[in-house]
């Protein structure tokens, strides 16, 4: 059977409650305030961030919000204060009631969770020759809430299809700024093809060493990252890149967060295969890219020759642009709001 492009962008299958999916791993005497925030209508939240002995609060589109027990917006004053029991029983749920079983995911700092969210602890380290092995002792929790949103990388890959397919693109933009939301739907994109933009579909390989981007969950990706795309999960992207290029036979391979020590050669290598890189970095300008060594070897590597950026959330991406055009500081900024799905 020969696959057909569609002609149209489709949406991609995502969890209808994201927020409710992730109350599951929240200790149970804080679950009632923020079911009551949901129902009250308020804000959609983003992140929820336990501090023990501090407010509850959540982080929206907006700012910071600090809650009551009913779920109220008050003032940090008058917020619930978060108890070292909460942190225990959110650490407990969050961990399956094995801490051990989790130390290499803590060692990074996180637990990715199903449905793609994420658990950001922090607490004492346990160092041993200089490298962190676990921690213990938690004092404070960030639980993120993970969504997929369809379409917000399509007007970028109408412009890569106006290009003449995909070419080596750098996305980058500040920390929350939403560059793993559009990589990921970029990938989507890239996978399923769209004729109409002039995309043909293309086999995707994306290097997820932090499990942002697929989120896996027992080798298996939380979102849609379309039906041509292999994911080689927790994998340092210097060494995956290479395993893609070489077991995968890949067209596109996709990282997250590149600047790391080997990460420019492996991107040159994989350009000079044939096969197109698209990565992310975190920077507010392109004076901010070169300003770090690491990255300004990735930009001298010559397999990122398009820019994006810089990202930011709710925002639709800018217009790729040619590196050299993009050095004379242009600073051009997304003005259409992302469709949520």
């Amino acid at each position: 059977m020969v696959a057909v492009p569609r002609t149209e962008p489709v949406e991609a299958a995502v969890r209808p409650d994201p927020e409710e999916d992730l109350l599951a791993f929240v200790a149970p005497r804080l679950r009632p305030a923020l079911l009551a925030l949901r129902a009250g209508g308020d804000a959609v939240w983003r992140e929820l961030r336990l501090r023990a002995g501090r407010p509850l609060g959540v982080v929206t589109a907006v700012g910071d919000r600090w809650l009551d027990l009913a779920g109220r917006v008050v003032e940090p004053c008058r917020a619930e204060r978060v108890t070292g029991d909460d942190i225990a029983r959110t650490v407990q749920l969050v961990t399956r009631a094995s801490v051990y079983a989790w130390a290499d995911e803590l060692a990074q700092g996180f637990c990715t969770l199903p449905g793609g969210h994420r658990a950001g602890l922090c607490g004492r380290a346990v160092c041993r020759g200089g490298r962190v092995v676990t921690l213990r002792e938690f004092g404070s929790i960030n639980l993120r809430v993970a969504r997929q949103v369809p379409g917000v990388a399509a007007g970028l890959a109408r412009r890569l299809g106006a290009m003449g397919g995909p070419r080596g693109l750098l996305l980058y933009g500040p920390p929350g700024g939403g560059k793993t939301t559009v990589l990921r739907d970029l990938c989507r994109q890239l996978s399923e093809g769209w004729a109409a933009a002039g995309l043909a579909p293309v086999r995707v390989a994306i290097v997820d060493e932090r499990s942002e981007v697929a989120a896996c969950r027992d080798g298996v990706p939380q979102f849609d990252l379309g039906p041509r795309t292999d994911v080689l999960d927790g994998v340092p992207k210097a060494v995956g890149l290479r395993m893609c290029v070489r077991a995968l036979g890949p067209e596109v391979v996709a990282c997250d967060e590149v600047g790391g020590r080997g990460d420019a050669a492996a991107i040159a290598d994989a350009a000079r295969c044939g096969v197109v890189v698209v990565a992310t970095a975190h920077a507010d300008g392109l004076d901010a890219l070169r300003a770090r060594p690491a990255l300004r070897a990735v930009l001298a590597s010559g397999g990122l020759p398009l820019v994006c950026g810089p990202l930011r959330a709710g925002l639709a991406p800018p217009p790729p642009q040619p590196l050299d055009a993009a050095a004379g500081g242009s600073r051009v900024q997304g003005a259409v709001r992302w469709v949520r799905g």
